[in-house]
């Protein structure tokens, strides 16, 4: 096997037919920049333009300081949600009290609504202003109002509206499942920046965006894993960080917001060019009814809606309008009290642990709480398994190495199955030490 070629696109289509023919093969390396530059004596920019052509179409992927790898057919990465037929008690899903969430006919009972056809308003009316007045507080002057489907669609569109593939993208560490996927299958880098209880650290995000980063994604609350939130401080540090960078697209990816203990605080700072502020509603009327509302400034709005128009560039008005009467109706929004449930229960499972000596993380947010370990996450997950618990081990949460911690969704734990699982869990990590 032999790589030739004097042009990016001969280097290219050389490495691609060795690929075709089976020469190269799922795992192999290329050689260094440098390295395949000096052995057919070109310049080592021409052989850069070669691989990042390769990682766009999809043949090869960067690997950072490791290089540049061929890859194989994707495979789909690790997913929220768990089978049902489970007969473990499912603390591994990642998903809302059914208790809690809408019966879709019920909240379309006496609303009759035309069909809305081509041409119609893309966002209802009605619950565009209540995005508005929802918004306003959080956002810079002049923003647009956009809907997609969810919060994980809204951020693909938006990368895709402005990266290349091989770019890379500042993320938490470890990071939610979600974006993880969404980053590998549109080809981006996912650039790991370092957490701790109050969230992204902007020291570390500062590094990231100097290695040339070209968007972040920021979870200002009930961060997925570990369920932290940015206080006051740290908003501020990163809003400052993220001021001199400008040219950064930043997206807040504020998930939870209907739900949410923790008060939001703006990261977004007035130098920035190209924004969006995305909240889910998912959380609170279920993932099926797959809705996300996205502020963002005119430039980055009008690009999302380009990216949404060939998906006949609407979300579903009949999904619109059971959000819309959920959310404007206080007679059937029952935000608060499922609010106050999940509160609960993470308080409930965080003080049986703390009971059985073991620590966890003060004022965790969101469905879930995250315990961190010092040792192999999927073997206490697989203790506890053998308990009777389905928990997430932490590794698949990882970007730069596997993330140490197993995850537990609290959004359907009973007050004595917190107890006896705190009782096991210590019984497994002293077995484990």
């Amino acid at each position: 096997m032999k790589i030739i070629g004097n042009t990016s696109a001969e280097i290219f289509d050389c490495i691609r037919l060795l690929v075709r023919t089976g020469q190269l093969q799922q795992g192999d390396l290329l050689p260094p920049v440098r390295e395949l530059a000096a052995s057919l004596d070109v310049n080592r920019n021409t052989v850069a333009a070669a691989y990042k052509r390769l990682v766009a179409a999809g043949i090869a992927a960067t690997q950072g300081r490791l290089g540049t790898v061929i890859r194989g057919d994707d495979v789909l990465g690790e997913q929220e949600g768990t089978h049902h037929d489970s007969p473990l008690v499912d603390l591994a899903g990642g998903n809302p009290n059914p208790e809690w969430l809408p019966n879709p006919a019920a909240m379309l009972a006496n609303r009759p609504r035309p069909p809305r056809l081509y041409g119609a308003a893309v966002v209802n009316p009605e619950l565009e202003r209540h995005a508005r007045d929802w918004f306003s507080p959080d956002c810079p002057a002049g923003f647009a109002i956009d809907l997609t489907h969810g919060a994980v669609d809204a951020v693909e569109r938006l990368l895709s509206a402005y990266l290349a593939p091989g770019d890379q993208v500042a993320v938490e560490d470890p990071c939610f499942l979600g974006s993880i996927n969404t980053l590998r299958t549109a080809g981006f880098e996912a650039a790991g920046v370092a957490i701790d209880g109050q969230g992204m650290r902007a020291d570390a995000l500062e590094a990231v965006l100097e290695r040339g980063a070209q968007a972040v994604i920021i979870t200002p609350r009930a961060h997925n894993p570990t369920g932290c939130s940015l206080g006051a401080t740290r908003a501020r540090a990163l809003r400052s960080v993220l001021s001199r960078y400008p040219h950064v697209l930043v997206i807040v990816d504020d998930h939870f917001a209907l739900l949410a203990e923790s008060p939001y605080h703006n990261v977004i700072p007035r130098q920035t060019q190209r924004w969006a502020l995305v909240r889910s509603l998912s959380k609170a009327l279920g993932p099926d009814l797959r809705l996300a509302l996205v502020a963002a400034d005119a430039q980055t709005s009008n690009r999302l809606r380009l990216r949404l128009a060939g998906g006949t560039s609407w979300v579903s008005h009949v999904l619109q309008d059971i959000a819309e009467a959920y959310l404007l109706d206080p007679g059937r929004n029952r935000l608060a009290d499922a609010r106050a449930d999940y509160a609960r229960r993470r308080e409930r499972l965080a003080d049986a642990l703390h009971a059985e000596g073991i620590d966890v993380a003060d004022g965790a947010d969101g469905l879930n709480l995250w315990l961190p370990l010092a040792t192999d996450s999927q073997a206490v997950a697989g203790e506890l398994a053998r308990l009777g618990w389905l928990v997430r081990a932490g590794d698949a949460f990882g970007i730069a190495d596997a993330a140490r911690g197993v995850r537990i969704t609290i959004s359907t734990l009973l007050p004595d199955q917190a107890s006896r699982l705190a009782k096991d869990l210590r019984a497994t990590l002293e077995r484990r030490r």
